[in-house]
């Protein structure tokens, strides 16, 4: 059975009842972002790829109000982050902030050191309904979603669209130490309902990508295998990535293609780095090529795609693990299910799987009967990205 997640009404809810309990009294400022999932283009982002995200339902909220201090006080209600649950620090107008402990507070710290406008004491609830750890961007969400709230909370709303999304990229690289892409900040800044979005990681142009067909579902199956990506695997991929392009005599991998595999053989690269090459060039491929497909509705031809991604994140750039793969495997066993991969960053997290409306119980069912660990299934739509949320008084 799939499960049921809150509804931005209800996360706000959540996060004004624990405002009043930590803090007293109403908030004045509130904003949510959302997670996401990425259809297809995995590992791309950070070598000027191509990428095919969509928002998910499922948010993150912040409320709060200035308190007339020079202290910023921030709770959160996620049991999943790390202890503690509330982190104390001096507001930027009084002391720049410094990274530390707990970390999902140096998400906050991030924002707030970069964040373009004077800003002073504050109190404030974290509630969201986007799992943690789950590869879903509960990072991304809220670094956004806190931005937003600074703008509310502030009244400074001036820069593009693009300049936020950025400057929250920013404050995961400096903060959190992950020198992730753009893609997380960018679809939670930019998405709309219905809509995926095509993102290229080297303009920072995008396209909106149709995706509301009522007899298609979007299925994320989560392995409950909890990762964290402040380890050495994702910059060790990220490095032999730019040892790639830089034997290539290019810029990035962007402006590689799947035949110069064979100039890295002829240079006697090593053979890790000829893998990621191979993954990298073929994935930006295979991006442009499921936006064509989603285009024209052809789901069909995007399954295929998306099976090929799984295969070469698995066999070439290592990045998923066993329970990953036998959810793929089980759930391309079911009749209408046109393709599955891994999505996110990799080693456990969940998996995204496009099939017909009629094959969801069915994928369900077969799923939770034969996989080896206990899965949470998710069915969502594409959803709108970051916004303010009137208070309610």
């Amino acid at each position: 059975m799939a499960c049921t997640f809150s509804s931005v009404d209800q996360v706000y809810k959540e996060a004004v009842d624990a405002f009043l309990k930590e803090f007293g009294g109403t908030p004045e400022a509130a904003a949510c972002a959302p997670g996401r999932v990425n259809l297809i283009g995995e590992h791309t982002d950070y070598n000027e790829g191509f990428v095919l995200p969509m928002a998910l339902p499922m948010v993150t909220v912040v409320v709060g109000k200035k308190n007339g201090s020079d202290i910023c006080r921030v709770v959160t209600t996620c049991e999943a982050a790390d202890a503690p649950l509330k982190a104390e620090f001096f507001a930027p107008s009084k002391d720049p902030p410094k990274p530390g402990t707990p970390k999902w507070a140096n998400y906050v710290k991030g924002v707030l050191a970069n964040f373009k406008a004077k800003v002073t004491g504050f109190d404030a609830v974290v509630a969201s309904s986007v799992p943690i750890g789950g590869g879903l961007s509960s990072s991304a969400a809220l670094e956004v979603a806190f931005y937003v709230f600074l703008e509310a909370l502030t009244g400074h709303k001036k820069g593009k669209e693009t300049d936020k999304a950025l400057t929250c990229q920013k404050a995961e690289h400096d903060f959190a130490g992950m020198p992730c892409g753009i893609m997380d900040q960018f679809i939670a800044v930019l998405a709309k309902q219905g809509n995926a979005l095509l993102i290229d990681c080297r303009s920072l142009d995008y396209t909106l990508i149709p995706l509301n067909d009522p007899d298609i579902v979007i299925l994320i199956t989560n392995s409950n295998i909890k990762h964290e990506l402040t380890g050495s695997e994702y910059p060790s991929r990220r490095r032999q990535c730019e040892m790639g392009a830089a034997a290539l005599g290019k810029k990035s991998l962007r402006e590689a293609t799947v035949q110069d595999v064979d100039v890295l053989r002829a240079k006697n690269a090593e053979e890790v780095v000829k893998k990621r090459v191979r993954h990298v060039t073929g994935e930006i491929e295979r991006t442009k090529q499921g936006a064509d497909a989603l285009k024209n509705g052809d789901y069909e031809a995007f399954g295929k795609l998306m099976v090929e991604s799984h295969n070469s994140l698995k066999v070439e750039y290592e990045v998923s693990c066993p329970e990953l793969d036998q959810l793929v495997e089980l759930a391309l066993a079911v009749p209408g299910v046109l393709g599955s991969r891994m999505t996110g960053a990799g080693f456990g997290g969940c998996t995204v799987t496009l099939l017909n409306k009629d094959s969801v119980g069915k994928a369900i069912e077969d799923i939770s009967k034969s996989y080896k660990g206990t899965a949470s299934f998710y069915i969502v739509t594409a959803s709108d990205g970051a916004r303010e949320i009137p208070v309610k008084k």
